[in-house]
């Protein structure tokens, strides 16, 4: 499915006229003089919205079948993307890509069950090494505008499920050696923040201390406790599992070919290519009190 290709543009370059329709700007009823003067006016709002403009909301449907909005933010000067929306058991999921550093963060805001002792929400982070070719860059990201909002979006590719064991705790006082961003975004998960033992070895290698990093008492080679599905005592220490889907999200930039009045050849950015991926993290808790969406059905 290529529908992106019509429905968002890269501003890389620009059109006073094509963004004065996009304002919703009509010079139809009034002078030539006037006309040139709101034409400079859209070229300086255009200026002015390249510089700030770094939000883009999609409306998505989920694998439910029900429609959310995702909120995708850029700061090229950061060189961060996040990812947010809500999925329809009320929980918030929030992705975000940190380039300088090659860190990715998933962060849950799950709805407690009160009735059965949980508290009114219960924060998960999930931090690990972020590929070049997950998404696209920051700077296209805070460039890129959708010409239709009230859409529902698909995305063209499908990605596969990603399985991650989260075997390592990570020390949140401490993780801003991996990410500055860390801290603000799982201040809320607390003891609950996880990556895995192959990311720490890159990160050990590059200088990280350590000591920001504890091995949790299980691993998939060392079987010593159940499933938390399979768990009866609410108290017991077990396996949890969670899953999620990034359902739309510009995972590549599209390039077209023109030529030139001598015809020569060229490439330029001409939009997006959308990707949905799903994540399924494994790891250790304390007890299933902590891990009560993973029970038998």
């Amino acid at each position: 499915m290529n529908a992106d290709l019509g429905h968002f543009t890269s501003r890389f370059s620009p059109s006073v006229g094509s963004g004065c329709a996009s304002l919703g700007m009509c010079a139809s009823c009034v002078s030539a003089a006037s006309v040139r003067i709101l034409t400079r006016l859209c070229a300086l709002v255009l200026v002015v919205a390249l510089g700030l403009g770094s939000e883009l909301r999609v409306r998505v449907r989920l694998v439910d079948g029900l429609v959310t909005e995702e909120v995708l933010e850029a700061d090229s000067e950061r060189d961060l993307i996040s990812v947010e929306f809500k999925q329809g058991d009320g929980t918030l999921i929030t992705f975000m890509a940190d380039f300088k550093q090659d860190v990715k963060i998933f962060r849950a805001l799950i709805l407690g069950e009160l009735e059965r002792g949980q508290n009114q929400y219960q924060a998960l982070c999930f931090i690990s090494r972020l590929n070049r070719n997950e998404i696209i860059p920051s700077e296209s990201m805070a460039r890129l505008r959708q010409k239709n909002p009230h859409a529902i979006r698909l995305a063209e590719e499908r990605r596969g499920l990603e399985q991650l064991t989260m075997s390592v705790a990570v020390n949140l006082s401490r993780a801003h050696q991996l990410s500055s961003h860390i801290h603000n975004m799982c201040s809320e998960a607390r003891e609950a923040v996880y990556t895995r033992e192959s990311d720490i070895k890159h990160w050990l290698d590059k200088g990280v201390d350590a000591s920001i990093f504890e091995v949790l008492p299980v691993t998939t080679e060392a079987p010593s406790f159940q499933a938390c599905h399979s768990t009866k005592d609410l108290w017991q220490p077990c396996v949890c599992t969670y899953s999620l889907r990034l359902e739309w999200y510009p995972c590549l930039l599209k390039y077209c070919r023109s030529r030139d009045t001598t015809g020569r050849g060229s490439t330029y950015k001409c939009g997006i290519k959308s990707c949905s991926k799903g994540y399924h993290f494994t790891y250790y808790v304390p007890q299933k009190q902590l891990c009560l969406w993973d029970e038998e059905t």
